[in-house]
This record gives structure tokens, C-alpha cells and sequence, in this order.
């Protein structure tokens, strides 16, 4: 396994979903955890591209529903690698509505994921540098870190790593 740096570009991917009536609920609309999930994997597929690695989800930092995908509508999500900080990885996902019909799009969700690198003994590992080569990728690579220094700050601590973190259940 490399770990030579790797563009940001090379961890896009894009994914095309169908809303099917099952993918719906009463209102004629995609439900958000079908979204979620769509989210998920995308997400999960740019940072493994990244990394070439198993991963795992760690966190959803941010998740933005600014307008319904309604059923009939095709789903298209992008997601790609923002920022790599050791073992883990920013990843921003967008989705889009598409008419299949007009082929009109727009921005229906965003969001922010962390993933998790996993070497062979199924524990954290290195992933390979991000090099940015356009001023979005580096602006990108800039608001992530200032997220990532929000989610360390508003993290618990734990004082005795056996104690539980308030919020846990007993």
C-alpha cells in the first residue's frame, strides 16, 4: 500500500439513483434516511478511491436539506475527498435533483462526512496525503480544517478513558 499523496480530484465519484415509490414517503418525496444512506455510500466510495483502504464512517458533520428529491426524479450525489488528516478524511457530498425528463437540476442536499482509514488488523491507519490542484480544492482543504478544529473542540473528553461520556447510554 502507497502512501504517496494523491490528488483531490482523483477521489471524486459520482452516483446516480432512480427514486423509485419505494424510496418515497406520503408526500411524494425521497425520505431523508434513504438520502442519508445514499449519502453514506458515495462518501464512503470517494474516501476508499482516496485511500484505497477499507474505511469507515466516523461522523456526519453537516447535513443540509434545502429541498425534496421528488419520486421519478433521479438522485445525483458527488462526493470527493475535501481534507486528509492522518487517518481520516473530510469528504463533502452534494446531492441534485434531476428531472429525467427536462434534464433540470438542483441542489437539493450538502454535507460533511469523516472517514476512517483501516489497515489490514482492521485498526486506524495512514492515508495518503491530499494535494489540491485548483484554488477550490484548496479552499476546501482550508474550511475543512476549520470544521475539523470545531468538531475537536465540542468533542467530549474523557478524564478516565473507562468512564462514561455523558449523552451514553449506561
Amino acid at each position: 500500500m502507497s502512501l504517496t499523496a494523491k490528488l483531490a480530484s482523483g477521489s471524486h465519484v459520482e452516483m446516480t439513483q432512480l427514486v423509485m415509490p419505494g424510496d418515497g414517503n406520503i408526500h411524494g418525496t425521497t425520505f431523508g434516511g434513504r438520502i442519508m444512506q445514499w449519502i453514506d455510500l458515495c462518501a464512503a466510495m470517494a474516501s476508499q478511491r482516496h485511500c484505497r483502504m477499507p474505511v469507515v464512517t466516523a461522523s456526519i458533520d453537516r447535513l443540509d436539506f434545502l429541498g425534496p428529491v421528488r419520486i421519478g426524479e433521479m438522485a445525483v450525489l458527488h462526493a470527493q475527498v475535501n481534507a486528509v488528516f492522518g487517518t481520516s478524511m473530510e469528504v463533502g457530498c452534494e446531492v441534485w435533483a434531476e428531472n429525467p425528463i427536462s434534464g433540470e437540476r438542483r441542489k437539493c442536499c450538502d454535507s460533511f462526512l469523516t472517514f476512517v482509514a483501516l489497515g489490514p488488523d482492521g485498526k486506524p491507519a495512514r492515508a495518503p496525503l491530499l494535494l489540491t490542484a485548483s484554488e477550490e480544492e484548496a479552499a476546501r482543504a482550508t474550511a475543512a480544517q476549520e470544521r475539523r478544529s470545531t468538531r475537536l473542540a465540542q468533542r467530549p473528553r474523557r478524564q478516565d478513558p473507562s468512564a462514561p461520556v455523558p449523552g451514553d447510554p449506561p
